[in-house]
């Protein structure tokens, strides 16, 4: 008589987390975003809500404003987390800051937002692009207020010192996420660099300003260590949102953090010395950007 071996069913694997409602976005719609995408694509500008795939896309892109991604949309950085495609930049446009600088004027800005990808391979870090955009934007706009969003400087701080020289009102470096994970989501950065570029642009006499992201593994504990790191190299305005994974190749979702827990955290974070903090599923680094302006850096 043959006997047939025992097969052991194989152990399931853990079950991810499913996306819940909360997270749900409407698609962009309606005139006002028709317009800023038509302005976008004749000027042939380059935005971080497309390249990042930001939920918020539609809600300020239908008030008329948006984040403009200077320096290409080629990041020499491979981090994990981010949907900006990674590879040998190409571009350097010297002609870039008028081109933003006309755009911002035209859409009629109150507000803009700056950033750019990294570019290690360049010797300022693109630090004379950053200073010409903001430096044109205000000459043209003068009544617009500046947010930039600047990469890590790679402790280049004579870049750091031209990049925020410019004259925007807010000068922002996203932590992205906890020590512990740096390694893993941001591989070629260091927790303890950002810190110090944080610290730098304070003690030149910026609003500084950065972000986290939830749910890629971090404890409580953790969190409460970076904030208290934060405000002892001199951070006034934090956000934290929740971390959606871009692509199946980027890392996965570990927890979805509950809106209460974000409403904790924004008082825990207040309560140990920050002077505001936006927090929520869905923010992003710009998300409510213009509030930021006006909060007070003494």
């Amino acid at each position: 008589m043959l006997t047939l071996p025992i097969i052991q069913p194989e152990a399931a694997a853990p079950a991810k987390p499913r996306k819940p409602d909360w997270l749900r976005v409407k698609l962009p719609v309606g005139p006002e975003y028709a317009a800023v995408r038509r302005l976008v694509d004749e000027h042939k500008l380059h935005t971080i809500c497309e390249s990042g795939n930001c939920p918020n896309m539609g809600e300020c892109w239908g008030a008329g404003t948006a984040t403009f991604m200077i320096l290409g949309n080629i990041c020499t950085r491979s981090c994990s987390f981010c949907a900006v495609a990674t590879g040998r930049p190409s571009e350097y446009d010297t002609d870039e800051p008028r081109r933003v600088a006309e755009a911002i004027q035209l859409m009629g800005v109150k507000h803009a937002v700056l950033t750019s990808v990294n570019r290690d391979e360049l010797k300022d870090r693109g630090a004379s692009i950053w200073y010409e955009t903001v430096v044109q934007t205000k000459r043209l706009s003068p009544e617009t207020t500046i947010e930039t969003l600047i990469p890590d400087v790679k402790a280049n701080w004579d870049a750091l010192d031209t990049m925020i020289a410019g004259g925007q009102e807010v000068v922002s470096h996203n932590m992205e996420t906890v020590g512990s994970l740096y390694r893993l989501v941001r591989p070629q950065a260091k927790y303890e660099r950002s810190l110090e570029q944080i610290r730098r642009t304070y003690e030149a006499g910026k609003r500084t300003k950065s972000g986290i992201m939830l749910g890629l593994g971090e404890t409580r504990d953790e969190m409460y260590k970076a904030m208290d790191d934060l405000v002892a190299n001199g951070l006034h305005i934090l956000t934290l949102g929740q971390y959606l994974q871009p692509t199946k190749r980027h890392l996965e979702v570990a927890e979805f953090i509950h809106p209460d827990v974000f409403a904790h955290y924004r008082e825990e974070g207040l309560a140990r010395g920050l002077k505001y903090v936006e927090s929520g599923p869905l923010v992003r680094s710009s998300y409510h950007a213009e509030r930021h302006v006006n909060v007070p850096i003494n």
